[in-house]
């Protein structure tokens, strides 16, 4: 298991975290299908998230036709933001992690060639 993903198991639900951010990426407007499709998700949990997003007013649900829209609110904007930048930071880290180990095993090779 790499660093970025013990840092996201221990820091970050991984479904709820990839939702806002990608609502947040959204170009199109977003309804539950496409949001469950682009996280790799089942339907089912991406409702029971969305309506405890809702409940938090992280987003907001609006009907066009028989469609739910689903929008972020200016909080959920912002939360998906900071997510976004903790993803790069944890990305960053593990990048870090794995050629500070590189470097400890050539240094280990490089000793035992000795």
């Amino acid at each position: 298991m790499s660093s970025e993903d013990i840092f996201k198991d221990l820091f970050l639900q991984e479904k709820p975290a990839e939702m806002l951010v990608f609502l947040k990426k959204g170009d199109n407007p977003n309804y539950a299908t496409e949001v469950s499709k682009g996280i790799d998700c089942t339907y089912s949990h991406t409702i029971k998230v969305l309506d405890q997003f809702e409940e938090l007013e992280l987003v907001e649900f609006t009907k066009e036709g028989r469609i739910k829209l689903i929008e972020l609110t200016e909080d959920g904007e912002e939360i998906a933001h900071d997510l976004e930048g903790l993803i790069r930071k944890f990305r960053r880290k593990s990048q870090e992690n794995e050629e500070s180990s590189e470097e400890d095993e050539e240094s280990e090779e490089e000793e035992k060639d000795e």
